[in-house]
């Protein structure tokens, strides 16, 4: 196995990728070949192409960013030999998309052991076919890939007939890897900590340009030019909703002026070396909370508090919904918009009358996705599994007080107000670790803030 000399422009060092692919190799078979294709390119219109972005898979396991893009792992008898096909450098088209590393550039820079020209990949993937028991591909990524492997698995050949060679089994490995990314190493934690850091300094420099008036594209631009100005781009699509637009939990028309005496809803995140930061925050847009916001906004951000206090290591996946459920659930209650036991309010999650404005769940992964892989509720029944050190997750518990909707009925003081706070939580053997805690979001803070900037 060669070392890499000069590790190109990479987040992590040669041995975290080495590390990982060995760790994900000691669960592979040696008589089967994986395969791992990026991610294809996509069209937005007529020949005008969505920006690229790698697959996490990839990106996971050695930091290669180009499209159309293979890895496969092969043993020898001795060893897993790790292989990128990439695309060749070619001038004419160098010209018109920009430089290629090629493969040059990917054997001597990138933490792999070979590299070769996706115009081989046919030749040599059928080759190595023939050698392997089994193939443990990611399908319905590569359609070239997922033709050769179909063959391999289903021809008649002589070879196959009489010496017994080629595949009979073909598995996805992608549970593994979610396993694998589940939790993150220190080097991992410090990338997030780095994306979570961007995404609070761009919600803080929302709220200081914030004012009556203000369109949500306004306020989208500010936070996305802050991501961009800093090397990164936005993790998902941003939602800035104002007024009842907070109350639609996938807004995304980012349309309309904010009012006065309007709260806006601004759920945004940035990636940093493929790594997502997802930060929720709201605010008056006159800098000021009137007392029937006030209310709300305590509410959530008391059950929010809850929430990322029962993120401890043992604990299970579900304990952040039902401590923030808990709180919720006596809130509305005390505020007269339930009028219902404590136990009817909580129901058993799904069919309990807080539901009604509080909708979606409280947690999920955060890493190289923003809704990260891994399986949280095993079977899909009970609490889920048990939190461990180094997981990633948000807590972002919300209500929805939409005036629209004629299926609920609040007290007039609050129709129209939607509130979420989400942050980022850590799980370390001390407690959890708030990695967006620079993001304001005491009612002090946030006063003192919206509109210092103007």
């Amino acid at each position: 196995r060669k070392s890499v000399n000069s590790m190109a422009n990479l987040p992590f060092s040669e041995s975290e990728y080495r590390g990982r692919q060995s760790r994900f190799l000691d669960k592979i078979p040696q008589d089967s070949l994986v395969l791992i294709p990026t991610n294809p390119n996509s069209i937005r219109s007529n020949d005008v192409q969505y920006p690229f972005r790698a697959s996490s898979y990839m990106l996971y396991l050695c930091g290669w960013t180009d499209p159309e893009s293979v890895l496969m792992a092969k043993h020898t008898g001795n060893d897993w030999i790790v292989s990128l096909f990439v695309q060749p450098n070619d001038t004419t088209a160098e010209i018109w998309e920009g430089r290629r590393i090629g493969i040059e550039g990917a054997s001597a820079r990138w933490p792999i052991d070979e590299a070769h020209s996706l115009a081989q990949m046919n030749e040599i993937v059928k080759a190595a076919l023939t050698e392997s028991n089994g193939v443990y591909l990611i399908q319905k990524l590569n359609d070239d890939i997922d033709q050769i492997v179909d063959e391999a698995m289903t021809s008649k050949s002589r070879q196959r007939n009489t010496y017994g060679m080629g595949p009979i089994s073909l598995v996805d490995p992608s549970s593994i890897l979610d396993e694998m990314r589940m939790c993150k190493s220190e080097a991992e934690i410090e990338v997030m900590q780095k994306s979570a850091n961007l995404a609070s300094m761009a919600h803080s420099l929302a709220m200081k340009n914030t004012q009556v008036g203000i369109g949500e594209w306004q306020i989208q631009a500010m936070i996305e030019g802050c991501f961009q100005s800093h090397g990164s781009q936005w993790s998902y699509p941003s939602i800035v909703g104002g007024g009842d637009n907070a109350t639609i939990l996938h807004y995304h028309s980012n349309s309309k002026a904010v009012n006065e005496g309007d709260l806006v809803l601004v759920d945004a995140g940035c990636e940093v070396d493929g790594y997502a930061s997802d930060i929720t925050r709201t605010w008056p847009v006159n800098g000021k909370f009137s007392d029937s916001q006030k209310e709300i906004y305590n509410l959530v951000l008391e059950a929010e508090l809850a929430g990322i206090a029962a993120c401890k290591v043992g604990v299970p996946w579900n304990a952040s919904h039902k401590a923030s459920m808990e709180v919720i659930s006596k809130g509305l209650i005390e505020l007269g918009i339930l009028d219902c036991s404590f136990d009817e309010a909580m129901g058993d999650d799904l069919d309990g009358k807080t539901r009604q404005f509080f909708m979606h769940g409280t947690s999920h992964s955060l890493g190289l996705d923003v809704h990260d892989v891994g399986v949280t509720k095993p079977g899909g029944e009970g609490d889920g599994r048990l939190l461990e050190e180094g997981m990633v997750l948000t807590v972002e518990p919300g209500l929805y007080f939409a005036s629209w909707r004629e299926d609920i009925q609040v007290p007039e003081r609050y129709s129209g107000i939607g509130i979420r706070i989400e942050d980022d939580v850590l799980i370390t053997k001390d407690g959890p670790v708030v990695l967006t805690s620079n993001c304001p979001k005491k009612i002090t803070e946030i006063e003192a803030l919206v509109g210092s900037g103007l």
